[in-house]
């Protein structure tokens, strides 16, 4: 298994970051990415790649942290190859259910992070909420240069999951999927393509079933998983290796 998307950097985990990768190992998780969120972020996730050889990061300014941090195109590529266990660019994107950043300033920001992944031809982690119409023009502005896209935790429409296949997007399942109420959100993982699914737990966020409402971790991915086979109608061995597979594939690790 592989968490594609978690917070190494934020508490409870970051003071207890050893238990959290024995835990970790233990359920089999053979890969964990730690997602950048403002420049202090980065600082915590320099230090937690060299913990374990297991646990791989990011770096990004979140939309909700662009009118403190802002960044150029130069600052996140050279951020990025300042280690070679920073493997993309992120987390970035428009979040546009708050009113608690300029949306100006995070469209900006996002298309400066855009390009540095493109630049640099690592994936760039995508948060879109509240924002389809808007992520998806920025993206497909970028279509004829590649750009490698992961839509971090997806629960946007089958419409919107259609727009982003036609640039190619990965997406990726968080513990959501395994909510009672999911049950739209999870219709569209059933018709996503399989091989454009990667696996997250956004921990300490985003608890699944049976944990919803507990702090979140990496060996939560489990369930997460369990139920993505179950979406997916497969045997759970043959969706481990599909999404492990896709996270190797679009990050180049193969």
């Amino acid at each position: 298994m592989i968490d594609s998307h978690c917070h190494l950097d934020h508490e409870p985990m970051y003071s207890d970051l050893k238990n959290v990768i024995d835990r970790s190992k233990k359920i089999g998780l053979e890969k964990i990415l730690s997602i950048c969120t403002t420049r202090d972020s980065f600082k915590k996730i320099i230090k937690i790649v060299e913990f374990d050889s297991i646990i791989h990061g990011t770096f990004g300014i979140h939309p909700h942290e662009v009118d403190n941090d802002k960044v150029t195109v130069n600052e996140i590529i050279n951020n990025v190859k300042s280690n070679k266990k920073i493997i993309a660019i992120g987390e970035s994107g428009l979040d546009f259910y708050y009113n608690n950043s300029d949306k100006d300033e995070q469209i900006l920001s996002f298309n400066k992070h855009i390009e540095a992944s493109i630049e640099l031809n690592v994936p760039i982690i995508v948060h879109s909420r509240n924002a389809e119409k808007e992520t998806f023009e920025i993206l497909e502005k970028y279509k004829s240069l590649n750009p490698k896209i992961l839509m971090h935790c997806f629960t946007g429409s089958m419409e919107f999951a259609n727009k982003l296949l036609s640039i190619n997007s990965f997406f990726s399942a968080s513990g959501i999927i395994t909510f009672k109420n999911s049950t739209e959100l999870q219709n569209t993982f059933k018709n996503i393509p399989t091989n454009k699914i990667l696996i997250e737990t956004d921990s300490p966020y985003l608890s699944p079933v049976p944990f919803r409402g507990k702090k979140n971790e990496p060996s939560f991915i489990k369930y997460t998983l369990e139920k993505l086979s179950q979406i997916k109608e497969l045997e759970l061995t043959a969706t481990e290796k599909i999404t492990n597979n896709n996270f190797n594939n679009l990050f180049n690790f193969n």
